[in-house]
């Protein structure tokens, strides 16, 4: 799905690593929520609250996921899934637009 219909946005952004991860909050008609942001390159490490789907739109990085060792790639049109009450790592290498949807 290129666009979404039917939703608010939430007028105050987030804002991570002094503004070098950002997203926008979008709430859907059901009460489901994504976010659409942009991770500028570096290396960064995110908790989750909730089941995430992130799929990654535009870019590149590397994600390192729970319980792993392994550095796996990711480029536009990539995705990934992190349970609750995780952690994991990322490691961007060129500009990337990515949207998340929990659960």
């Amino acid at each position: 799905m290129e666009n979404f219909e039917n939703v608010t946005v939430a007028k105050k952004g987030n804002s991570y690593y002094d503004g070098k991860v950002t997203s926008r909050t979008l709430t859907f008609a059901d009460g489901t929520i994504k976010t659409l942001g942009i991770m500028q390159v570096g290396d960064y490490e995110f908790g989750t609250s909730q089941h995430e789907l992130m799929e990654i739109t535009s870019g590149e990085l590397q994600v390192k996921l729970p319980k792993s060792s392994v550095w796996r790639t990711m480029k536009g049109g990539d995705a990934f899934e992190i349970e609750a009450n995780e952690k994991f790592q990322v490691r961007v290498k060129t500009l990337t637009d990515y949207c998340c949807s929990y659960s």
